[in-house]
């Protein structure tokens, strides 16, 4: 099956994901970077937004036809790793609400676990841009998606770093309709589902939770 995603590549954010990648990055300059990268791939991902025209007032004269964008937008975190891209994504989303997903892949009973979810109100029919900074396995995704549309939410993009190509097939099986935005299609994945070459546990490593 031919995977469907668009890759970001920017020098910029391709520079920045090598200092992330760096197992000595520690976690505040790694929250740093991600932050400051997660507001540059918010430019990227909603480049095709649609505008409407709109009516202002300059210091010189009025305008009628003033682009403006035309949808209300929502950015919901994966959590915990999607909060690490949230601040950043919002700093170049102003106008945007967010919302919150709790979703984990649990190994013992073999399921995701959904233990938090909150968006603003009203929902329906509003444009999502979902993040979470690393697609392994899709389970945790999926789910996600799975949950943001029995509320009857409008187009959804789902924005990763890094996406192991056996995620990105399981997003296009399910939810076709998704588009799906990474900045690195990575080789595969460990026995244990952590990407190669990867950076680890994005959530450890943003809040130094990693065993040292």
């Amino acid at each position: 099956m031919e995977l469907n995603y668009t890759q970001i590549t920017h020098p910029v954010l391709q520079h920045h994901l090598t200092l992330l990648r760096r197992k000595e990055t520690r976690p505040p300059e790694f929250r740093r970077i991600l932050s400051e990268m997660a507001r540059l791939i918010a430019f990227e991902a909603t480049q095709d937004l649609p505008l409407k025209k709109v009516a202002i007032e300059t210091p010189m004269e009025k305008m009628t036809d003033a682009p403006a964008i035309a949808e209300e937008l929502v950015v919901v975190s994966i959590m915990r790793a999607g909060n690490g891209m949230l601040d950043g994504v919002l700093q170049a989303l102003p106008f945007a609400q967010a919302g919150h997903i709790g979703m984990y892949r649990d190994k013992f009973v073999h399921a995701t676990v959904e233990y938090f979810f909150k968006l603003p109100e009203p929902i329906e029919g509003r444009q999502i841009l979902l993040l979470d900074p690393l697609l392994a396995t899709g389970d945790t995704a999926v789910a996600s998606l799975k949950r943001l549309k029995e509320y009857g939410v409008g187009s959804i993009r789902l924005v990763s770093l890094l996406a192991a190509p056996e995620g990105i097939a399981k997003v296009n099986a399910q939810h076709p309709d998704v588009r799906l935005f990474t900045l690195s299609v990575e080789r595969g994945l460990t026995e244990k589902g952590f990407l190669l070459p990867g950076l680890g546990d994005a959530g450890d490593r943003l809040y130094g939770t990693e065993r040292l």
